[in-house]
């Protein structure tokens, strides 16, 4: 498929010096809007207007978080992926890690599995993250109360990366079981930050 270049204009204009893309990984990450523009004129996967608010709030900020996870995140569960945001991007940017798309609404998990298909290193886990059995090197996740996904650490992951607003950030300062880097401020505006966690008791 081929990239429009404002597209891939937008891309490389937001992310300099952050972030390089192959001629590939853009066309990956275009399949992947081309598909959510379509599928979401039938049902509610993103708010966002298409064109460029979509590419630097969906795209941009995930490349943006997936270039700051730890090395040793090679192993992700994207934790209520929705349509696939910051699993998708990570899993493009980063080939040789394993991204797990957790996402419990069937619609979604069903668009997941259809954006996916030629991401060898994506799967798709249509359940509840309280149900998950399987153990993660790292949690990400943007659109779930924080407080719910850091239910999940150390059970099933000793990391954790979120993307949230400050002040969001603030309210987790009295959860004592997990410990925080300095949070990196998204260079988008709206005080939204990349903020990445390990549990007290991992000295990995």
């Amino acid at each position: 498929m081929p990239v429009p270049g404002w597209f891939s204009e937008i891309l490389e204009r937001e992310l300099t010096d952050q972030v390089s893309l192959s001629d590939d990984q853009l066309t990956r990450l275009y399949e992947h809007y081309a598909l959510l523009d379509r599928w979401n004129k039938k049902m509610s996967l993103t708010s966002v207007e298409p064109g460029e608010e979509t590419v630097i709030r969906h795209y941009c900020e995930s490349l943006f978080f997936a270039a700051h996870l730890p090395d040793s995140a090679t192993s992700i569960a994207d934790i209520g992926s929705g349509a696939g945001f910051p699993g998708v991007p990570i899993a493009i940017l980063k080939p040789d890690w394993k991204v797990s798309l957790v996402e419990s609404n069937q619609r979604k998990s069903v668009f997941l599995r259809e954006a996916t298909r030629s991401l060898t290193n994506v799967s798709v886990l249509a359940e509840r993250a309280e149900e998950l059995s399987s153990v993660f090197s790292c949690l990400v996740s943007r659109a779930v109360n924080p407080k719910e996904v850091l239910a999940l650490v150390p059970r099933l992951a000793p990391r954790v990366g979120l993307m949230l607003s400050e002040d969001d950030f603030l309210n987790l300062q009295s959860i004592k079981h997990v410990a925080w880097s300095e949070p990196i401020r998204l260079p988008w505006g709206d005080r939204r930050i990349c903020a990445f966690g390990v549990s007290r008791g991992h000295f990995a």
